[in-house]
């Protein structure tokens, strides 16, 4: 089968779509890739907050698939919007890589060995808003560019640190400076990051076959925990929201039966303000949304909605401000 893959152009993007292509044909399928420019891509010079995040690195491939110009798209799944428009489908969720985000130094050892002062760049509120609450002494920096332009800044000492997913630099092989890789109880990544999804149309049954052996239960599970909260909040992947779902890093049950955990954040970058949860639980309900529907309970719950409103307020300001 011939199968057409879109994807954005960014080297990291290019490396997701060969990846997934050589896999499918190990399977015995031939596979050409369409390079897709995204309004994310366009607006290299406007910050995330202003872009308005729903949609950004993703619509205009939805708009080739839908088109039939494609056959599926290969997308960091913390890009992709939770709730996908009615003709496509989350169709397989490949196994998860190193889900964490990282510290990225010349000079400095961890996050924590920066001196008062510091600047660190980045491009995500969540990481923001984190970073305020962990260190308020530090500068945060807004940060756009593909991944070697974001390390050639802190090369010329534009900042003393970056922030960035660890997949990243994993699969592009650049972890040179990776010098501390954050837990994401400390730590929160985004939902779905370290994770690829591969959308298709829902009424392709060719492709959906050829493609299924892609699916991972493991981070199917995970990531479905992980989407379902997102989705409960309002989130969109510049909202500053960090959740992470996990297989438990603790022996609850005495090595009987599977337990998850799950983390979840909301935070404003502003001021650090956090509210978090931590939950854990063994594997009763195969429902991993109710896992996720629960860590958003327990965040509104403990007062994380007046937080949330007022960041999707200002983040529709500042896109609205773009837009005129």
């Amino acid at each position: 089968m011939n199968l057409r893959i879109g994807s954005r152009g960014s080297q990291l993007a290019l490396w997701q779509a060969n990846h997934i292509a050589a896999l499918l044909r190990g399977q015995g399928h031939s596979v050409e890739i369409e390079i897709i420019k995204t309004t994310g891509d366009r607006l290299q010079e406007v910050t995330f907050a202003q872009v308005g995040s729903k949609g950004m690195f993703t619509r205009e491939i939805e708009e080739a698939l839908a088109e039939g110009r494609v056959d599926l798209a290969v997308h960091s799944l913390k890009d992709l919007p939770t709730e996908l428009a009615e003709p496509f489908v989350l169709a397989a969720t490949p196994p998860r890589v190193d889900p964490r985000d990282v510290f990225v130094s010349v000079h400095y050892a961890n996050l924590a060995s920066l001196p008062q002062g510091a600047r660190v760049g980045t491009s995500s509120q969540r990481r923001r808003a984190q970073l305020k609450a962990l260190r308020p002494d530090i500068e945060a920096v807004e940060f756009r560019g593909n991944v070697d332009t974001r390390l050639r800044k802190l090369a010329e000492g534009q900042v003393d640190a970056i922030l960035l997913a660890a997949a990243g630099l994993d699969r592009l092989e650049k972890t040179e400076w990776v010098r501390e890789r954050l837990d994401p109880k400390d730590f929160c990544p985004a939902a779905g990051q370290g994770s690829l999804g591969i959308e298709t149309r829902k009424d392709d049954a060719a492709t959906l076959a050829a493609i299924a052996f892609l699916d991972d239960p493991a981070t199917r599970f995970a990531v479905t925990a992980e989407r379902a909260a997102l989705a409960a909040l309002g989130g969109g992947c510049q909202v500053p929201i960090g959740i992470h779902c996990r297989p438990a890093q603790s022996n609850y049950s005495d090595g009987q039966g599977k337990w998850d955990e799950i983390f979840a954040i909301v935070a404003v970058p502003e001021t650090g303000t956090a509210i978090r949860v931590f939950h854990s639980a063994p594997r009763e309900n195969p429902d991993p949304a109710a896992l996720g529907l629960l860590a958003a309970k327990k965040l509104m719950d403990l007062g994380a909605g007046p937080l949330l409103q007022a960041q999707i307020q200002d983040s529709a300001s500042d896109s609205a401000g773009v837009s005129r």
